[in-house]
């Protein structure tokens, strides 16, 4: 099989299958693998070298068996050489899909009275494969026709639709759990211990130089009370590091030095203050912060309290009432 396909074909196509596999499994971003790694495009030269390498090699190696041979064994190398391979269900099946036609001495028995011009028509009969293909579209069409016209089957715009809708439903569950798309209306609370270590260190990084390593406050705001200027809590804090304080005194957006990722690390491990005691606390800024929940719960305690005393205070009165 080697000897019908020449050097300069199989050289270059073992070469690109080896290239194409090496770009499929290496991950080099939008570009490719051997710019992204220089030391690959090394080892593609070496490959190419080594298969041009082994063509010389084997080219010859042939050249020598050849020339030791004597003169019946080099014509019957020569005769296995030029010897094509027989595909013969190949041909079989090429044989039957093309359909038998009229050698051109014989055409004058198919020929029609159909003049055109000097030009003739002969009547052959169609290839099986044309013949084939006519009546599969006849039943595809009728197949078509019952299921989008008669049963009334979605059609492709409502299937677009449709697929649209589960893509945009896909791409929200992935944000989900996706930590690095997080915005500041999607972030939670991160309670990871891989994930506050990273917090820490974007924070020591970063926020120490005005918040204090334990959060008690110096240029910036104490950290560890309940007291905030733009409001606590994850989705809070974590719009504060991404767009910045108060015009002209607050903090700096952070949003173009970190990832979204990074900002929720980091909004919870601030988050990690609260209720600590640093060693120098700077005096409270901002008002009290409490979470939605807590307000409901206090609410609805208060809400209780209150029917209580009323039922309370009207029992009372009628039972003075009844007395008298």
């Amino acid at each position: 099989m080697r000897h019908l396909i020449p050097s300069y074909i199989r050289v270059p196509v073992i070469f690109f299958a080896i290239a194409g596999l090496i770009e499929y499994f290496v991950d080099s971003g939008d570009q490719p693998a051997f710019i992204e790694q220089p030391i690959i495009l090394l080892f593609l030269v070496l490959v190419l070298l080594v298969l041009i390498g082994i063509e010389g090699i084997v080219s010859s190696m042939d050249n020598i068996l050849f020339q030791s041979l004597d003169e019946k064994g080099k014509e019957r190398y020569l005769a296995s050489r030029t010897k094509a391979p027989q595909f013969e269900k190949v041909n079989a099946l090429y044989s039957k899909l093309v359909g038998k036609h009229k050698p051109i001495e014989e055409e004058s028995e198919i020929i029609l009275d159909h003049n055109y011009d000097g030009i003739k028509e002969l009547d052959n009969n169609l290839p099986p494969w044309w013949v084939y293909s006519f009546y599969i579209s006849i039943v595809f069409a009728v197949i078509y026709m019952v299921r989008y016209h008669v049963l009334n089957a979605d059609d492709q715009f409502v299937e677009y639709e449709i697929e649209y809708a589960e893509a945009n439903a896909a791409i929200e569950e992935y944000k989900k759990t996706a930590k690095g798309l997080v915005d500041f209306n999607t972030v939670e609370l991160l309670t990871e211990t891989a994930d506050l270590n990273a917090g820490q260190k974007v924070f020591e990084a970063n926020c120490v130089a005005c918040h204090k390593a334990d959060g008690g406050g110096g240029i910036g705001p104490n950290l560890t009370d309940n007291h905030w200027i733009l409001g606590g809590g994850i989705k809070n804090v974590f719009k504060t590091i991404s767009e910045g304080g108060r015009d002209g005194k607050g903090m700096v957006s952070w949003k173009s030095e970190l990832k979204p990722l990074q900002m929720a690390q980091v909004a919870s491990y601030v988050l990690s203050f609260q209720g600590t005691t640093p060693a120098e606390p700077k005096a409270a800024e901002g008002d009290i912060w409490v979470e939605e929940g807590a307000v409901n719960t206090n609410t609805e305690a208060t809400q209780d309290n209150s029917d209580t005393t009323t039922e309370e205070v009207t029992e009372a009165v009628e039972n003075v009432v009844s007395n008298n």
